[in-house]
Parts: structure tokens; C-alpha cells; sequence
């Protein structure tokens, strides 16, 4: 069944109908739904880098913790009655208290908090309370007394709001003479708050919220003419800016376009501390010392009072930080109304068709287009719609669906591109039939891939010719079986192979051991030479744990094998490249004078005593990029055979994290021998070649092949010298008597 199914989607035109409708299913478990919201979270930290300041109309007095520090919470009532009394010096026009003022824990404030909340009333301004549901009785049914009253025009099933049997209330003294609005605030499933309830239920009556009852009061909007449609929106009749409509869910509940916070990088809130507002208020009117602080600016505002004492709290995680005051919600929430600033969610039918018609022109441009173009189809498409859930999010507060739609797109584009893949693999082994049998496998590639059919020529390019050959082969020829000689080699080549090719090096041939590569073609590297050094060494180290193994096969392998040294020569310089051979039988390969340069340098190591040699064109290019990683030693400037012109050649010593103190010393003593050398100080080159010949890596008699080493070679070349000077306008070139 599930391979019919998979077979129906990939073969089928209604794929694109398929993926989204499946991707839409997977977006309603909850899950999804979970980290569908996380990506909205964000959006909106990323967007508070655009977004304008809020409303000024707002402020925040928090008791934070050095508050709690010289009062600590709860404080005594009449603390709260203090900071209202001294609201009426800068007059707001709603102070809404974000505290839970019940009568649990009635003293003597209680009546200094009431008494001030009633003075404040009759000079006009609001003081709201905050309640909360409750399943316990407690003393007073809520809605009984006060002017605090029900909803009355409610049209929905209310049976879905957020509801309780009891509340539990302000203190009577203070509910008797003000407001007071619900602070149930119910988290998410992650903890975190994107909709709270506007209205909430007690018993059979519906109640405002606190930030709803805040808004009530500000407007001066009678609570029996309010209008709440579950679904749609809760209706206030204002007479400065007629019906505000706050839209709301079925439960009655309100997306919170959450902006603002306490320490974001966006512009939040003014906020001010609770200890400094009694303070400053009570040095300039109370005690009205001359250089108080001027009061700030409320008239006429809403300033929402809160708690963020470290651990005692009424705080959570937000949208844009892990821990804030809840006050923060109510406040986002206010702010929306008064800027008009309301979060919207793109109906899914709308994305849906959308999503179906971008997947139906990626359907039909497959049809069409190579890989490469539908995969950058693809990559764009996700790209802009990425950046659009952003845009739309900062510039409309919409909220475009994340997860869904990229997901379906996705899984649409691999069966668009896999199918399309598959067609032209079935082209491609067609191909690989007609002409594998007698072409290169690297060439038959090349081949499809450009699609055009292989024939004789060649270009120049800039390239880094390889060449390696062991060390006295023949020897392992005489010793060895056939067999055991095949398996040898076959292991040798396949650590040599590997290694070019893991640096992009491109296999030209095998002649016997000698293994020939290019770096550079057909595919143009601009590090080929240091990926060429780079490669020479790995190989020689890898060498090393070879024979370390062989050796460790005991009598399997003769002592020659424990000791297999392989040379390899290299040359960077412009060749002829391409298809070469007859009109019948041709292989992708490099030719010319550079590619002879680098068999020299490989033939010539042997006469150096060196396993790594290399010409100046190399050396350059490959500290180029490669820094100072490989380790160079020159060693002059020589004629090579079958060549008029001198060449400056260089050892590759090894990578720079494997050099050892002991061939520092040696470069550096056989640096200054050739400085002597190249100012005919012959008596001072003997003496610092004597020092280098004396800690060379490789020494004749000890080093298992090696003749010669370049100390020795100099020693033997000053005293030739010494013996019989050059003419008076010798440049320092030696010219090689051996390839």
C-alpha cells in the first residue's frame, strides 16, 4: 500500500496536491503546531529592529528588586495607597494595578489604599485592580457591589471561555470604589503567552479582562455598552474614535501582537521603579526640596503597576526573552488597541492555493530545465518565502505560516528534482554504455555533463603536474610473485590514488608504480599547486603507515617492503590539456614542456637524495595560498637534461605542523652553505655544509636507498669548485650530468 502510494505521488500530476495537502495535515499535530509558533517568536525578536516606539501613552512603574530591597513584597497596602495619591500630582488617566489585592490579608493599609483609590476617582482618574478565577468560595460573589459590572451583551457559545465557579477579589474596601478586571493570563504549552483571554466567565456571568476593564476605563465605556461577538470581536463604543473592534477566538480569547519588553534591543515602555516614584513624588510634592527631579510626563496616560522582584515574581517567558513581568502582556495589549496595531494570521486556504500554484509552475518548468536550474528554483522559492513570513510579519503584523508550506514545497521539490534526477542518470548510463567500454570513466563524465560528444584537441591551462615512482621498483620485481606484487601495488596506488583524488587531483595514468595526476583540469582549481604539495606529503606519510603495517605482517612481505620509499616531482606552468591519442582511441591527458619539467623533478630527486622536489613556480604558487604550511628547502639553480635554461628547484620538506627541530636546523645551516656558495666563499660553504650534512634527514648507509643528500651533494660540488672556480661570470646555476 505505501509503495503504491509513494508511486502515485511521484508519477502523478497532482504531486504538488498531495505534498501540501499532507504537509497542511502534519501542521495540525500539535507538535507542529508548538514549533510553528517558535518561528513566530523569531520573527518578532528579529522585528524588533524595525519596529516604531510604543504608544507613548503608556508607562510602567515596576517593583523590582531594589525596591523589594527597602520594601519588601507585599508591602503594606498603604505603600499602594502613597503611590495613588501621588499619581494625582502628574494625573493619568488610569492607574491599573497588575497585583492581587484580595482580602486574605486585610490590615490597616487596606483602608489608606481604598480611601486614596476614592479621591483618585472623584478627580478623575481610573484605578483598576487585577482578579483572578478561582474553583474555591470565597467571600463575595464578584459583580455584587462596586462599579465593576458584567458583560451583558455577549453573543456565542460562553461556554468555551476561560471560566471558574468563584473569583477571588480586591479587598472590599478598595472594590467598593473602583475597578477591577481579570489577570488570567493561562500560558501556552511551551509556557508562553500569544493569547490570553479578553473576557473570562464566572459561574454564568462574563467579566472584562484587566487589560479590556483598563481599556473600558480610559474611553469611558460603559461596560452595558459593550458588545462581545465570540469569534469575531469585542465591540467598544468610544467618542473620540467610535467602535473599536478588538478582534478575539471562539473562546474569546486575543492574539497578542507582543512588541514590547524589558530588554530588548527595540524601543520599549518608559518604565519607572516603584521606590523611585515614591521618592522622587514625595521630595517634589511633599516635601518640595528645590532640586527634586522633574516628575514624568502621565497626564492623561495609562500607567499599568506591576511586580519583577527576582524569584517572587508574577513573571514568565515572553515572545522575546525567557524571563519578564507579566504586566508586559497587558501593556502589549493595550498598546495594540491604541495604535490599532492588531496581529493577523493569513487564512490557510489562501497560502494553500498560493503554495499549489507556485508547485504547479515548478511542476511544469521541470518538465523542461536541468537539475541545477530546479534546484535554484528551489533554494529562491524557499528563500522568498522565508523573507516574505519576515516582511509580512514586521511590515503587517501577518503572520504568514511557516512551517507548512516550506515543508510541502520541499518535499515537492525532491520529487520533482529526484524524478527529474532519475531521467537523466537512465540518459546518462545509456551514454556510459555506448562509450565506457573505450573511454575514460573521468572522460565519459565530462562528456554528459557538457553534453557534447568527445574528440581530439586540446587548451592551455594552468595546471600542477604530478609525478611519483618508488624507489628502486625493479628490486621488488625480482623479490616478489606476481600475485603478491599485484596486491602490493594494488594497495600502494589505491593510498595514493585516494589521497590525490581527496585533494581534487585528477588521475592522468598509472606506468607500472609510477602514479602521473594533474591538479588543476578539468576542473580549474586556483590552489592546485598547494593541494599538489599538500597531497605529496600526505602520501608520503601515509607511506609511512604502510610500511609500519607491512612490516607488522612479519614474514609476509620481504624486508624491501618495510622500507618502500616513493619520490615525486612537481611543476606548475601552462600545458596542453585535453583528448589526445587517435581518431579511434583517444584519453584525457596534459602534455609539454612543464609536464616533462615535473618527471625531471621527480627523476632528479633520486640525485639529490631527496623524496619530494619541486620547482620555484610550484613553490611560489603554492605559498600563495597555502601560506607558510609546507616547508620548503632550495637547492639552487640547475640545468636539469634535455633543457638550455636554469631552474631554480626546491625540496618539499614536509607540512609544517610534522617538522622537527633537528631538520630546522639542517634547512637552516644548508641556507647559509648556498649563501656562501653563491659568493664563492668556498672555505665558509665547506664548513656550513659539513654542519647540515650532519643532521640531514637522510643519510646514506642509514636512510634504506639513499646515496646522496643535498649537504653531501654541495660538499661535493664546493670542493669541485674550490678545486677548479668557475668562470668570473658564473650566475651560481650547476648544470645536472644525470636526469
Amino acid at each position: 500500500m505505501i509503495r503504491k502510494t509513494f508511486h502515485f505521488i511521484w508519477r502523478a500530476p497532482l504531486s504538488p496536491l498531495i505534498c501540501f495537502g499532507l504537509a497542511w495535515a502534519l501542521a495540525q499535530v500539535p507538535f507542529v503546531q508548538l514549533f510553528e509558533s517558535r518561528t513566530l517568536d523569531w520573527r518578532t525578536k528579529f522585528r524588533t529592529h524595525f519596529q516604531p516606539p510604543p504608544d507613548p501613552r503608556i508607562s510602567l512603574v515596576l517593583f523590582e528588586d531594589n525596591t523589594d530591597a527597602s520594601i519588601p513584597w507585599p508591602p503594606d497596602r498603604s505603600v499602594h495607597g502613597d503611590l495613588i495619591e501621588f499619581m494625582s500630582f502628574v494625573h493619568p488617566a488610569v492607574v491599573a494595578f497588575d497585583v492581587i489585592l484580595d482580602a486574605s490579608r486585610e490590615g490597616e493599609g487596606d483602608g489608606k489604599m481604598g480611601h486614596a483609590a476614592l479621591l483618585a476617582e472623584r478627580a478623575g482618574i481610573k484605578i483598576i485592580s487585577a482578579s483572578v478565577t478561582s474553583p474555591d468560595p470565597v467571600e463575595v460573589v464578584a459583580g455584587h457591589d462596586g462599579p465593576t459590572k458584567p458583560l451583558v451583551h455577549v453573543v456565542g457559545d460562553s461556554g468555551k471561555l476561560l471560566s471558574d465557579a468563584h473569583a477571588l477579589l480586591p479587598f472590599p474596601a478598595l472594590r467598593a470604589v473602583s475597578w477591577y478586571g481579570f489577570a488570567d493570563t493561562p500560558p501556552g504549552r511551551d509556557g508562553i503567552r500569544r493569547e490570553v483571554p479578553l473576557v473570562v466567565r464566572v459561574g454564568k456571568t462574563v467579566y472584562p479582562s484587566l487589560s479590556l476593564q483598563t481599556l473600558m476605563a480610559y474611553f469611558g465605556v460603559a461596560a452595558d455598552t459593550v458588545r462581545v461577538q465570540l469569534g469575531e470581536a469585542v465591540y467598544l463604543p468610544t467618542k473620540e474614535h467610535g467602535v473599536l473592534k478588538l478582534p478575539i477566538s471562539e473562546d474569546g480569547r486575543f492574539f497578542i501582537n507582543y512588541r514590547y519588553d524589558e530588554d530588548e534591543s527595540g524601543p520599549d515602555f518608559p518604565t519607572y521603579s516603584y521606590l523611585n516614584v515614591l521618592v522622587k513624588f514625595s521630595d517634589r510634592f511633599v516635601d518640595k526640596k528645590k532640586f527634586a527631579p522633574e516628575p514624568p510626563r502621565l497626564r492623561g496616560g495609562i500607567v499599568f503597576v506591576g511586580q519583577t522582584v527576582t524569584g517572587k515574581a508574577d513573571a514568565g517567558p515572553t515572545q522575546l526573552q525567557a524571563y519578564s513581568s507579566l504586566v508586559l502582556v497587558h501593556a502589549n495589549i493595550v498598546n495594540n488597541v491604541l495604535a490599532g496595531d492588531y496581529a493577523k494570521r493569513a487564512p490557510d486556504w489562501a497560502i494553500f492555493l498560493a503554495a499549489l500554484f507556485v508547485g504547479y509552475a515548478g511542476l511544469a518548468m521541470g518538465l523542461r530545465r536541468n537539475v541545477s536550474v530546479m534546484a535554484t528554483f528551489s533554494v529562491l522559492g524557499l528563500g522568498l518565502y522565508v523573507a516574505a513570513t519576515y516582511a509580512s510579519w514586521i511590515q503587517f503584523s501577518l503572520w504568514l505560516p511557516f512551517t507548512w508550506p516550506i515543508f510541502g514545497f520541499t518535499v515537492l521539490q525532491f520529487v520533482i528534482i529526484g524524478r527529474r534526477v532519475v531521467q537523466e542518470q537512465r540518459a546518462k548510463q545509456q551514454v556510459k554504455q555506448m562509450f565506457g567500454n573505450y573511454l575514460s570513466p573521468q572522460l565519459v563524465t565530462r562528456m554528459i555533463d557538457s553534453g557534447e560528444l568527445p574528440q581530439l584537441g586540446g587548451h592551455e591551462e594552468e595546471i600542477t603536474a604530478y609525478f611519483s615512482d618508488i624507489q628502486s621498483f625493479s628490486k621488488f620485481s625480482e623479490m616478489l610473485p606476481p600475485d603478491r606484487l599485484v596486491e602490493l601495488m594494488n594497495e600502494y596506488l589505491t593510498a595514493c590514488t585516494d589521497i590525490v583524488q581527496e585533494e581534487s587531483g585528477t588521475l592522468d595514468k598509472y606506468i607500472g608504480d609510477a602514479v602521473v595526476v594533474m591538479f588543476g583540469a578539468p576542473i580549474l582549481l586556483p590552489d592546485h599547486a598547494y593541494r599538489a604539495c599538500l597531497a605529496s606529503q600526505r602520501v608520503q606519510e601515509k607511506l609511512r603507515e604502510l610500511r609500519v603495517k607491512w612490516q607488522g605482517e612479519g614474514q609476509k612481505w620481504p624486508q624491501i617492503v618495510w622500507n618502500m620509499q616513493t619520490r615525486v616531482g612537481l611543476n606548475s606552468g601552462r600545458c596542453i590539456i585535453g583528448n589526445m591519442g587517435s581518431r579511434s582511441r583517444f584519453n584525457y591527458t596534459m602534455m609539454g614542456d612543464n609536464v616533462n619539467l615535473a618527471a625531471r623533478m621527480e627523476s632528479g630527486a633520486k640525485s639529490w637524495g631527496v623524496y619530494t622536489m619541486c620547482t620555484e613556480a610550484t613553490k611560489l604558487a603554492c605559498e600563495q595560498h597555502g601560506g607558510d604550511r609546507i616547508v620548503f628547502r632550495a637547492l639552487g639553480r640547475v640545468v636539469v637534461m634535455g633543457r638550455s635554461e636554469a631552474v631554480p628547484i626546491y625540496e618539499v620538506v614536509s607540512l609544517r605542523e610534522s617538522l622537527n627541530a633537528t631538520t630546522m636546523e639542517c634547512i637552516g645551516l644548508f641556507e647559509e652553505g648556498l649563501a656562501c656558495y653563491y659568493a664563492r666563499d668556498w672555505e665558509r660553504a665547506l664548513v656550513k655544509f659539513g654542519e647540515s650534512v650532519r643532521v640531514e634527514p637522510n643519510i646514506p648507509g642509514k636512510t634504506p636507498g639513499v646515496k646522496d643528500n643535498p649537504s653531501l651533494r654541495y660538499l661535493g660540488i664546493v670542493e669541485d669548485y674550490k678545486a677548479e672556480p668557475p668562470e668570473e661570470n658564473w650566475d651560481g646555476v650547476y648544470v645536472m650530468k644525470e636526469k
